[in-house]
């Protein structure tokens, strides 16, 4: 049968309005659980600090293939989950520090992405803290929106990310012939605000059977972790710095795990 023109033309019509609106509708993003907006907020603030730890590394020698895929797998899931955190309707000051965030972050990533040497890893050094602390403040503003125990879990949890690769990063500029004071202090300050944390973790009431066990395990390896940074060795000898290298992946993926844990705690 022949449909006229005219009713050809109405049938397009709606068949193309249709489909421009399914297609506007997929594109929006569904609601971001402010739990897991404070989990990825608060994992921004563990790549800036495995980014210069991972670059100290590639500098150093140490365990150089892994160290680049370290190194060019958190510059990219820095960039994606920055972008995924900024399309969402947040209050307005938390978009202001994501911005900030992002604007700190262009010069940080190119300066990772160039070729490694000791001046960039100065340069890194010293943008650091201005990128950490943007990113701090966008997960402590996710926190307090959110109101939530389990909220405040995500974030310590989270947190203890960032202090494994911030100990990390401090011994692995220490070993390439950094010696400012802020290096000293931060490991120490790292180090008791890390078994703080613990502790606190290890005593808030609700656990799962699942995150104990989890938490247990991170006791474990920060006791190898924090004997591991005492160890110094010298010349071409890397075996200490392997050591580093590898507790701090393996106390970041028990910490990253837990943040986890509480995260779906919070939507259950």
């Amino acid at each position: 049968m022949k449909i006229p023109a005219k009713q050809f033309a109405l049938l397009f019509f709606w068949v193309f309005a249709f489909a421009v609106g399914e297609a506007s509708s997929a594109a929006k993003p569904e609601p971001m659980p402010l739990s897991g907006a404070i989990n990825k907020a608060g994992r921004q603030r563990m790549l800036t600090q495995r980014i210069v730890k991972a670059y100290c590394q590639l500098g150093l020698r140490v365990q150089p293939d892994k160290s680049r895929v370290i190194l060019e797998k958190s510059v990219s899931l820095f960039d994606a989950q920055l972008a995924e955190l900024r399309q969402y309707s947040f209050t307005p000051d938390i978009q202001d520090a994501l911005a900030k965030e992002a604007a700190l972050w262009g010069e940080f990533r190119a300066i990772a992405l160039a070729p490694v040497s000791h001046d960039g890893a100065k340069k890194l050094m010293e943008q650091n803290e201005a990128l950490l602390q943007a990113a701090h403040k966008a997960t402590m503003l996710l926190e307090s929106a959110s109101g939530t125990k389990s909220g405040k879990l995500v974030n310590l949890a989270g947190r203890q990310r960032m202090l494994s690769q911030r100990l990390a990063k401090f011994y692995m500029l220490r070993r390439w012939g950094f010696s400012q004071p802020e290096i000293a202090s931060g490991i120490e300050q790292a180090q008791n605000e890390f078994g703080g944390a613990l502790q606190t973790l290890a005593d808030a009431p609700g656990k799962t059977m699942q995150i104990q066990q989890e938490l247990d395990l991170a006791k474990i390896q920060w006791i190898f972790f924090k004997n591991a940074l005492t160890q110094h060795d010298s010349g071409a000898d890397l075996m200490y710095a392997s050591n580093v290298a590898t507790s701090s992946e393996h106390i970041l993926e028990l910490m990253d795990d837990i943040a986890a844990l509480y995260e779906k705690s919070d939507g259950s």
